[in-house]
């Protein structure tokens, strides 16, 4: 297992860590984001309760890809666990921007348009899009193209990059039906009341997985046109905009991670492999002026 001293080998030293932080007391506002995180030994972070990204276990932990990496990450920065407030995916932004948390772990694809609204960390990994159809795909949706040519109704997420593909295609939003959650997307293409639905493809393998029975199946990865170029799926943490030395102090950690095959140890049971490990080349900038390609 990587330990804090570990991490900071591997990042150069680069990172303090503060000893023996405890929990404060009512609200600490003085100084930075960071030094109060350490103070408080405690981040606050934003889930959407989706899996496998961020959500709460049976027993009540917060678990998913992203709460299990930040841990990892913050423990490197002398931050000893974090809090988590779920609301809706819609909301993660604004709930951000407005203060109710400091860090948004819940799998949040970088796009220009979010770049807009907050700081994102380096990416922390790749997760294609795919559809969610009946048995045997009888309408042969493997492109949004396609969802828009035959005239059918697509589910989506709420301010889901899933939207932002579909809209690109020429889908208008009349032509969407919109879920605030990926189990109410489910059952809404099980119960056959929308016949497609639009998500990354490993959280609906992981419903799939966790509904048997169902009758549904999941497509091939989906490669998306926005403006001429293919859209490279990748997912990041979000940060205010305010808050650039927390997220700059969090990508040396999170690189020290991915370079050290700790990232897959703890992402893997959440279903990703290498492959969704994001190449070390890829930049957040890049990603907010879409102008790279994988």
């Amino acid at each position: 297992m990587l330990t804090r001293r570990r991490l900071l080998a591997l990042a150069g030293g680069g990172i303090t860590l503060a000893a023996g932080a405890t929990v404060g007391c009512g609200a600490d506002t003085s100084g930075s984001t960071l030094d109060r995180m350490r103070r408080a030994g405690i981040a606050r972070v934003g889930i959407a309760g989706e899996r496998p990204f961020g959500y709460s276990a049976s027993d009540g932990r917060v678990t998913g890809e992203a709460p299990e990496v930040a841990r990892a990450v913050l423990a490197a920065l002398g931050v000893g666990g974090i809090e988590a407030v779920q609301i809706g995916f819609s909301e993660l932004i604004p709930g951000l921007r407005v203060g109710q948390f400091d860090i948004i772990t819940a799998g949040l694809t970088v796009t220009p348009r979010r770049c807009q609204r907050v700081l994102f960390s380096r990416p922390d990994f790749l997760a294609p899009t795919a559809f969610l159809v009946q048995q045997g795909n009888p309408d042969r949706i493997s492109t949004f193209d396609d969802v828009r040519r035959r005239g059918l109704t697509l589910g989506v997420l709420s301010d889901s990059v899933e939207q932002e593909y579909a809209r690109a295609a020429g889908i208008r939003d009349a032509g969407m039906a919109v879920f605030e959650g990926q189990t109410s997307l489910f059952r809404a293409v099980e119960g056959r009341r929308v016949p497609v639905g639009a998500l990354t493809r490993i959280s609906l393998l992981d419903e799939i997985a966790r509904n048997p029975g169902s009758q549904l199946e999941v497509t091939d990865d989906v490669r998306p046109v926005i403006d001429g170029r293919e859209a490279v799926p990748a997912g990041a943490f979000a940060f205010r905009e305010g808050d650039r030395e927390l997220r700059d102090a969090f990508d040396v950690a999170l690189t020290a991670l991915q370079d050290s095959g700790e990232w897959l140890r703890l992402t893997a049971p959440f279903g990703f492999t290498a492959e969704n490990l994001p190449p070390r080349d890829l930049t957040t900038a890049m990603l907010c002026e879409r102008r790279t390609r994988l």
